[in-house]
């Protein structure tokens, strides 16, 4: 037992049955530091003996919404619902066993109210006679759960907005390399891609092709309505290169009227069958503008790598000569550049 001099008054919140003065100090200076960390705390003094309340606090009593002599001098089963007083037993039962101080979490209905609690329990002696009693601290776990949730949200709210300021981010940086009237990749990209696909294929040993797309000289009616009749076969162009090709391609408007197409891994043949394609469905496009109906061709030059160029300079010249063929023989088709062949 500590000094008398040395222990706090009793709080006159505290509801009391015949417990001496000393033993009602002595359980206090043990319960008083979680009663400093919690000054809301539900305390209960449990007899160990008769099993009977012989102190409990305003917040207890606030609680149980019953008055002192409703609670003190009564056990568990005429305080509380019976499956919650068995598990308040149980428990109990631990602490006794653990023999020092023991922290369980109680979740139980309560007036209709879904209610959490921590609880220390501990056991105090009295230095007078020797009675053992139990001594618990319940503290409310409602705001604490309270402030995880709050948390949790807001971090889950911080996550989102940095995920939405990520994909805006991209999609600002997506759309500066993008020509605004074709949606495709800007020159500046398509050449940063060539260059890595030059390593790549280089240090892999493997092949890709390269395709350069020139709109055919305009009809008439486009030429008639101008830069809004050219803009509305550029995005139908666009359009048409876009679903047709893959994600790993890459696509872009190389030039006023002049495009061009890296696709990856593939070879000449497949190139010039891929392209051959896309140049038919570009022939039969039927582009509604002003409630007119306009139509547009284009000339392709397909090379490859390493079949008809061995470096990015050769492959651009092999492609663009490929292109200017076409071109020559009128448009509308697909001219593959002339394969290499090394000496014996």
């Amino acid at each position: 037992m500590i000094p008398e001099s040395a222990t706090p008054s009793i709080p006159a919140s505290l509801a009391c049955a015949d417990l001496d003065l000393h033993t009602q100090k002595d359980l206090f200076a043990v319960l008083l530091p979680a009663l400093l960390d919690s000054r809301t705390a539900l305390l209960a003094v449990k007899d160990l003996h008769s099993q009977k309340y012989v102190q409990v606090n305003t917040a207890m009593l606030d609680f149980l919404a019953r008055p002192a002599l409703e609670v003190v001098g009564r056990g568990d089963l005429e305080v509380f619902e019976p499956s919650l007083a068995a598990a308040l037993r149980a428990a109990e039962q631990t602490a006794l066993a653990h023999g020092g101080p023991l922290t369980t979490e109680h979740r139980f209905e309560w007036s209709g109210i879904r209610r959490e609690f921590s609880v220390l329990r501990l056991v105090g002696r009295s230095a007078a006679d020797d009675k053992r009693f139990l001594c618990s601290v319940w503290t409310d776990l409602a705001p604490e759960r309270q402030r995880e949730t709050q948390l949790r949200v807001a971090l889950e709210q911080i996550e989102q907005q940095q995920q939405a300021n990520e994909v805006l981010r991209r999609e600002l940086s997506d759309q500066a390399l993008r020509d605004p009237e074709s949606g495709l990749y800007r020159r500046a990209h398509f050449e940063d891609q060539l260059r890595r696909e030059v390593d790549l294929s280089t240090r892999e040993h493997r092949e890709f092709a390269v395709v350069f797309i020139a709109i055919d000289p305009a009809q008439p009616l486009v030429e008639a309505l101008g830069e809004t009749g050219h803009r509305s076969v550029l995005e139908a162009l666009g359009r048409l290169l876009r679903s047709g090709t893959r994600a790993m391609d890459a696509s872009c408007r190389y030039g006023e009227r002049q495009f061009a197409v890296l696709l990856s891994g593939v070879g000449l043949a497949t190139a010039h069958s891929r392209m051959e394609g896309l140049r038919r469905k570009c022939a039969a496009q039927i582009v509604v503008h002003e409630g007119r109906e306009l139509a547009f061709s284009v000339a392709m030059g397909v090379a490859s790598f390493p079949h008809t160029a061995m470096s990015q300079e050769d492959l651009v010249q092999s492609c663009e000569s490929a292109l200017a063929e076409a071109q020559r023989r009128g448009g509308n088709q697909v001219t593959l550049a002339a394969i290499r062949f090394e000496p014996a």
